[in-house]
């Protein structure tokens, strides 16, 4: 199976800018590392494409 894109939805790419927020307001730069951990997942995506489940029509992976 080939991927052809990767769809981030509005309400997590505006979880995304919450939660490096809320790691900033902890310590300054902790957001970078939050969001790098986060790109890290999608990038993993082209290595375990297809494994996922599936929910509402999409496969989805959670980030740990």
């Amino acid at each position: 199976m080939k991927i052809k894109e990767v769809i981030i939805l509005d309400d997590a790419s505006e979880d995304l800018e919450a939660g490096k927020l809320f790691y900033d307001e902890r310590e300054f730069g902790i957001g970078d590392y939050f969001i790098d951990c986060l790109l890290s997942d999608l990038t993993s995506l082209k290595l375990y494409a297809g494994i996922h489940n599936f929910h509402f029509g999409y496969q989805r992976m959670l980030s740990k």
